[in-house]
């Protein structure tokens, strides 16, 4: 475990107590406007609600908050595509799902999201294979890793956690708008950010300064990732105002989870993680707590219309400055269409890398 562990996991701890509703109102999950708060999980916060018409595709679903976002969904009637690294990883989630949720819809496709031609072949087969998308839930990511750099050439956390899902979403954006205008359900996509985005100044979106091995830090190359989460949110939100489609898009911050944090400040040392873990449990959240915000935004009928917003305990929340700044969310997206290859016009978001006809969709639906 080295000192800077030690300091990030200190700086998550204050700011969890420090933050949204406040010392007291944490300990005691203390509930917002929404009716929900730190402690509410997401079975909690998704009752009565009926996706059985929704089809929504969860990154990162093959553990954490994720799985427990895809099994919430599946458990809600949602058909849920879960995008794996193999298809060996990703169905192992999908049999350990379908034995939790008998009825569960569930898909596995591969995708590796740190692979821009991967993240290519996995959206033609998505678009090819399935009608409809109404739910985008850009979850995975990796944190504080060792340096490297993606296949692509880019530091890994910002390839993985923002520019695969970039590059993601811009793909699937034709097939959300047309299952929108066709089925007339509001379509959603939510970003995962986190609170560390608070540690990144928004000065490192170029190229040399994110691939600088010498100025790397790994703690904030994972909070730049995170500030770019909401801002791709952000961008999104105003095009689709500006274009008026029938699409939102929102981030939030999940809350600090209890097996990621120690993870990464205890690594495998099981003595350590023995004597961290019962601190921790007093002030993080627990895997079922951290999915929920998520799949408030995803399911709940008050988000309806709600767009461009931040998140956390399901409630509305302010992010720094600088995760609001409009113009840096442009020049991000511009940034990012230069990373991917691609010029990521609203109009016109389907790469024509295949030579497959768009499907045709046909299933008109109605959500509850």
């Amino acid at each position: 475990m080295s000192e800077q562990a030690v300091a990030d996991f200190c700086w998550h701890a204050r700011e969890v107590v420090s933050s949204g509703m406040g010392l007291w109102g944490w300990l005691w999950g203390r509930r917002g406007p929404s009716g929900f708060g730190s402690a509410s999980t997401a079975e909690e916060v998704t009752a009565g609600v009926d996706a059985s018409n929704l089809t929504a595709i969860v990154t990162g679903a093959t553990n954490g908050i994720g799985k427990e976002t895809a099994r919430v969904l599946a458990l809600r009637g949602a058909k849920v595509i879960i995008p794996a690294r193999t298809l060996e990883s990703g169905l192992k989630v999908k049999e350990s799902l379908a034995d939790q949720v008998p009825s569960s819809k569930l898909h596995v496709m591969e995708m590796d999201l740190s692979s821009l031609s991967s993240v290519r072949d996995f959206a033609r087969s998505f678009d090819s294979s399935h009608e409809h998308l109404n739910l985008l839930i850009n979850n995975a990511g990796i944190m504080a890793c060792p340096y490297q750099l993606s296949k692509d050439g880019i530091e890994l956390q910002f390839a993985t956690n923002h520019v695969g899902h970039f590059l993601l979403t811009n793909l699937l954006l034709d097939k959300m708008k047309s299952t929108a205008r066709e089925t007339g359900v509001q379509g959603r996509i939510i970003n995962v950010s986190s609170i560390a985005h608070k540690r990144s100044d928004g000065t490192c979106f170029e190229l040399n300064k994110l691939n600088d091995k010498a100025r790397y830090q790994p703690f904030i190359a994972y909070a730049h990732s995170k500030l770019a989460n909401i801002l791709h949110a952000n961008e999104l939100s105003r095009r689709f105002q500006e274009e008026g489609c029938n699409l939102t898009a929102n981030s939030l911050h999940p809350g600090v989870i209890i097996t990621n944090i120690i993870r990464y400040v205890a690594g495998n040392n099981n003595a350590l993680i023995s004597v961290l873990s019962p601190v921790a449990n007093l002030v993080l959240k627990s895997i079922p707590q951290g999915a929920a915000t998520t799949c408030y935004l995803a399911l709940h009928p008050n988000v309806k219309d709600v767009s461009g917003k931040y998140f956390s305990d399901c409630n509305e929340a302010t992010p720094t400055a600088v995760a609001r700044d409009s113009e840096l969310a442009k020049r991000l997206w511009s940034f990012s269409e230069e990373l991917v290859g691609i010029n990521a016009d609203m109009s016109q978001t389907t790469q024509p890398t295949s030579q497959e006809e768009d499907v045709q969709q046909k299933d008109v639906f109605q959500a509850k």
